[in-house]
């Protein structure tokens, strides 16, 4: 079978040889698909690029237009296949208008018009491969397979990378790892006031001086808010509260199927809901223990990453990307999948640290997002790439 980076012609170059890049994402809401292509338009910008996003638009919209990128809104986010064909054809205007030398697709249903406009128009294909797509059929894998289609196919973790070669049989030199990044400047211990701290404590009417566990994610089943609540309850012996915090997005069923749950084992006034916290990082600070519960595993996780940048010791399941992130015991502590009892006993251990266990644990976990999980990192991995295909076109041109 022939692959696009054998067919693929070069489209031409920027007048100043930095690249014109093209990311297609459904919408510009705040998940992590999104955040990564915000975060490379501003790399992009920076590095003297012109970055355009073409979405269905949202939040980060404002973000877009501060960092000087360009957004056109698009119906990116449809499965239709009827917009997904008239998608091709708007893509293909883009392209010419805007000079695009890359097109870069980070989600199923944009990706497949956003191959084909870049196929006719003979420019540069890649994709970011975000989590293990599920699929239950042969149809279902072949609507994932969209994303093996890069001539530069990115994994998110080796996690992801290992999941495209089990499955999808992409050949290893197309795939290459650039991981997840945290923002760094954002999440820094050193950067978050008391004051700030306070505030959310009191927003929140936390009980003073009784260590929090912290469960950061969306309200939704496989996120594992369940799995937490009934490990509480085999800590009874220790003084805690929890928090999930994260938007039902309307799943009003499951949020109260959570706050019967809470009342069920005993944890009225220990464990609470809130809705999404517009100050993550005072979160993680306010917190003793972070949690990530997933009982589907995650490509990356940034949960994992930053609660480790915050210093804070990170529960998380034992599967998916948070393997890579954390090292058991040192910096973090893995529990077995879906496991309450599991996680029940790796919590006792993050909360029964020391000073001085808490005080070594924070640096190291500290140290090991800055030196590997950084968006730094992963911005210069994304743009490495960007730069190799535009080499092989100035290769290909001094060959002719």
């Amino acid at each position: 079978m022939t692959t696009v980076a054998q067919v693929i012609t070069p489209g031409p170059r920027t007048k100043d040889g930095a690249p014109t890049v093209l990311q297609v994402v459904p919408n510009l809401v705040t998940g992590g698909v999104e955040r990564g292509a915000v975060d490379m338009a501003a790399a992009l910008t920076r590095t003297g690029g012109t970055a355009i996003i073409a979405s269905e638009g949202g939040p980060l919209e404002y973000e877009l237009k501060r960092i000087g990128a360009i957004h056109v809104r698009l119906p990116m986010a449809s499965k239709n296949p009827i917009v997904m064909a008239r998608n091709i054809a708007r893509l293909k205007k883009l392209i010419l208008s805007e000079n695009v030398d890359i097109v870069h697709a980070r989600s199923r249903a944009p990706a497949w018009s956003a191959y084909y406009a870049a196929k006719a128009t003979g420019r540069h294909f890649i994709t970011t491969f975000h989590a293990p797509y599920n699929f239950s059929n042969g149809l279902k894998r072949r609507y994932n397979a969209i994303m093996t289609r890069g001539e530069r196919v990115i994994a998110i973790s080796e996690f992801i990378a290992g999941h495209i070669e089990q499955y999808y049989k992409v050949e290893p030199t197309r795939v290459r790892v650039v991981q997840r990044g945290v923002d760094l400047r954002h999440f820094d211990p050193d950067q978050v006031s008391a004051e700030r701290v306070i505030k959310l404590a009191t927003d929140w009417r936390l009980p003073d001086g009784v260590p929090l566990v912290l469960l950061p994610g969306r309200l939704t089943r496989w996120k594992g808010q369940s799995i937490l609540l009934d490990a509480l309850t085999e800590l009874r012996d220790l003084d805690f509260c929890c928090v999930l915090v994260g938007s039902d997005q309307g799943r009003t069923s499951y949020r109260q199927e959570l706050e019967r749950q809470i009342m069920a084992n005993g944890l009225a006034g220990k464990a609470f809901i809130f809705d999404n916290c517009s100050d993550m990082a005072a979160a993680y600070m306010l917190s003793d223990v972070v949690v990530s519960a997933s009982t589907d595993p995650e490509g990356f996780g940034r949960v994992v990453s930053e609660g480790q940048a915050m210093g804070r010791p990170v529960v998380a399941s034992d599967h998916g990307g948070a393997r890579e992130q954390l090292i058991p015991g040192t910096t973090g502590f893995l529990f077995e999948n879906g496991d309450p009892s599991s996680l029940a006993s790796a919590l006792r251990k993050a909360l029964s640290l020391n000073s001085e266990e808490r005080f070594k644990l924070s640096k190291l976990a500290i140290t090991r997002v800055r030196t590997l999980f950084s968006k730094e990192r992963m911005c210069n991995g994304t743009l490495g790439l960007y730069n190799e295909l535009i080499r092989s076109d100035a290769h290909r041109t001094m060959d002719r």
